[in-house]
């Protein structure tokens, strides 16, 4: 297995295209589950798949959300002929209101609940898209690329896999996927669209790696609905459904199981409602007459027993629906005898923001069923059997492992070498790696800038690593502000420092201690000849610095204020 490059500030030593060549960039989604977006360059022209975001975790205090990093391709959006949607959840489209600001009239292509759900969004980013609407057995051109959508089944509907045809070569990117033999909808993923395309010869094939680690086959969603038909059998008080506001499958489950059990349902959570709304008015999602009461106030006269609540908030987000239940900031306030139905995967980096709602639940009496104690959830994508199976009758002759962590692009990479791909071919690359395609022959041949973006309420790309740090360190250390007034000519204080300190309580006696520190470094400014007020508060802050740690084992944020007397 093939692997190069590095993340880097940068381009590093890029070469130029070969003609004729197809470069493939993936500007997020390797390394990560989340951000998924990949960049196809070709005679001069761009093509885009997805542009997805990435949840923050703890470590990230204050951001909203992650942008892949459009740098490599922001003096070339002139160059973009479209950007493919593979289906509508957010980390696949997350992105594309912060991209679409730069240039607008980029075509959105997508099938038509993805296409429905991407325009509520911009929507309310006061941008009215150009869109085109495929399905799947469409083959479209959008500038040198020739573009054939095959149907995948995904925990979402009308997911879409999409070959990519240029003079280089054959490329067939899957999307999220997997093989459920008896979907809900019907709607299985297109075996025989993949053998065809294998028949044809595919140069390069780029495939979800999210369950790569997992042996055998994902089991279908219907062997969800004992589980769910259980909870709202069994439950005395109400059950509180919490879900991704995408999982529209799911959704009609818990639907199905209320009307059987006579439960009155509300949605709560603004994108739950939003997105319900468009899967019910496009034929998605079918809401039996008087099941849905718009009104959570007239839902909550009903008996308990009678009433059903489907809520955001199912990875632990701290604004979400769940989260303010479980915190007693919600009209509605879990008590005994009620069931909270998790009905969603962990992402990883969630864990403990889950468990944290869950156990608050389970405080105020609530029996919670999550997917680690009962069968209530389904994973979206393919696991070891199936992507075995697609090597098998697709046999690539180029494959580069997406949308997945080192772990799952690794455990992916040595599926292939398995079913016989050549171990030279298997491509273990990264956000920002270069992916080259000629002469029917794949290879990294460098890198471009794929560093995280954060959206920090209304900024973009203000937020740096060091503004996180120092976030962190005021979160789990504190801050200590020295007021320092010097007399100029001599360097010495004029009376002792002030200590202000916030989440770095101490005895106002402990700061006599720093304080011949300080006066030590400021006589070393007067001696050295130092006059900048910047380097002077530099060394008092590495002063200060060294005694909290030595003193007191902690390193607060330090915010030295030097005044000449």
């Amino acid at each position: 297995m093939s692997r190069r490059g590095s993340r880097t500030k940068r381009a590093t030593g890029l070469p130029g295209l070969a003609p004729g060549g197809l470069r493939v960039v993936p500007l997020g989604g390797l390394g990560e589950i989340g951000r998924n977006m990949t960049v196809f360059e070709h005679a001069g022209r761009l093509l885009i798949v997805d542009c997805g975001v990435l949840f923050p975790e703890e470590h990230q205090p204050g951001v909203d959300v992650i942008l892949p990093d459009f740098t490599w391709i922001r003096d070339r959006l002139d160059q973009v002929d479209a950007i493919l949607l593979t289906h509508g959840h957010e980390d696949h489209i997350g992105g594309v209101p912060y991209l679409l600001r730069e240039r607008p009239d980029i075509p959105l292509v997508g099938s038509r609940l993805t296409l429905a759900f991407i325009e509520a969004k911009l929507k309310e980013h006061r941008i009215k898209p150009v869109t085109v609407e495929v399905r799947e057995d469409h083959r479209r051109k959008f500038g040198p690329f020739d573009c054939e959508f095959i149907a995948v089944n995904h925990s979402i509907p009308d997911g879409l896999a999409v070959a990519i045809r240029t003079a280089a070569g054959l490329v067939l990117h899957t999307g999220d996927f997997k093989m459920d033999q008896f979907p809900l909808d019907g709607r299985v993923t297109d075996l025989r669209a993949f053998a065809r395309l294998g028949q044809e010869g595919v140069d390069l094939f780029l495939v979800d790696s999210t369950n790569a680690e997992v042996p055998g086959f994902t089991i279908s969603e219907g062997e969800l609905a004992p589980a769910i038909e259980t909870v709202f059998r069994t439950t005395p008080g109400r059950v509180i459904v919490s879900s991704f506001a995408s999982h529209v499958h799911r959704i009609q489950q818990v639907l199905d199981a209320a009307q059987q059990h006579g439960r009155k349902v509300a949605f709560v959570g603004r994108s739950m409602v939003r997105n319900m709304g468009i899967a019910s008015e496009l034929g998605y999602l079918t809401i039996p007459e008087g099941l849905v009461v718009d009104d959570l106030k007239k839902l909550e006269r009903l008996p308990a027993n009678q009433i059903a609540i489907v809520a955001t908030g199912s990875q632990g987000e701290p604004l979400a629906a769940l989260a303010r239940m479980a915190n007693r900031d919600h009209p509605v306030r879990v008590t005994e005898g009620d069931t909270v139905l998790m009905a969603s995967s962990l992402i990883p980096g969630n864990e403990n923001a889950i468990y944290r709602v869950i156990n608050e639940l389970t405080r105020w009496g609530a029996n919670v069923v999550h997917k680690g104690n009962a069968k209530v959830h389904v994973s979206g994508h393919a696991s070891a059997g199936e992507l075995a199976y697609c090597y098998n009758i697709i046999r690539p002759t180029n494959v580069l492992p997406v949308h997945g962590e080192w772990r799952h692009l690794r455990a992916n990479a040595d599926i292939a070498v398995r079913t016989g791909v050549d171990p030279k071919s298997v491509l273990i690359a990264q956000d920002g790696s270069v992916i080259d395609l000629v002469d029917g022959r794949a290879a990294i041949t460098g890198t471009v800038p794929a560093g995280m973006v954060y959206v920090d309420g209304m900024t973009v790309g203000g937020a740096t690593e060091a503004h996180l740090h120092v976030r962190r360190t005021l979160a789990e250390e504190g801050v200590l502000t020295i007021i320092c007034i010097v007399d100029p000519a001599t360097g010495e204080l004029t009376e002792d420092p002030d200590y202000l300190a916030h989440g770095f309580e101490r005895d106002a006696m402990d700061f006599d201690d720093a304080t011949p520190a300080i006066q030590k470094a400021l006589t070393k400014a007067s001696r050295d000849g130092i006059e900048d007020i910047e380097q002077i508060e530099e060394l008092v802050r590495a002063a200060a610095s060294g005694w909290a740690h030595r003193k007191h084992r902690r390193s607060p944020l330090i915010i030295p204020v030097i005044i000449d007397a």
